[in-house]
């Protein structure tokens, strides 16, 4: 329920603004965020914008739920890519959300390594509360 949740706000914000005069130039988004920009930019319907998120929602649930796990980690990304080496196949790079701002995903095990990894030597990082691995 939470993606369908999280369409709710972008949209209902997004007609609120609109209330009060406030008309975009431009809409954006990042992931399920593009249903919502692409609605409220008029390229999708309500109707459809709404039917893509719960199928999606849907799909996540039954094909994806249990099988990994996301985290972001306070580094630039080549150090990142450096410290997933050893993990090739197992973690990847999902995001990369600024310039010490990076999302990993993949298998919980060796998420949880890298985590303990980056707690030792000091590094900010922080486990997503997902249970798949995305973006």
């Amino acid at each position: 329920v939470v993606q369908p949740a999280l369409f709710a706000v972008m949209v209902s914000l997004a007609a609120l603004w609109r209330s009060y005069g406030v008309e975009p130039a431009a809409v954006v988004g990042h992931s399920q965020g593009e249903i919502a920009a692409a609605y409220v930019a008029g390229g999708l319907s309500l109707r459809d914008a709404a039917r893509i998120v719960a199928v999606r929602s849907q799909l996540v649930r039954e094909k994806l739920a249990g099988l990994g796990g996301m985290m972001s980690v306070a580094l630039p990304v080549e150090r990142v890519e450096e410290l997933l080496a050893p993990y090739a196949g197992r973690l990847s790079v999902a995001a990369v959300n600024g310039p010490a701002a990076v999302v990993v995903a993949g298998e919980v095990a060796a998420l949880d390594e890298v985590f303990e990894a980056c707690e030792r030597d000091g590094v900010r990082a922080r486990k997503v509360k997902v249970d798949y691995a995305s973006h």
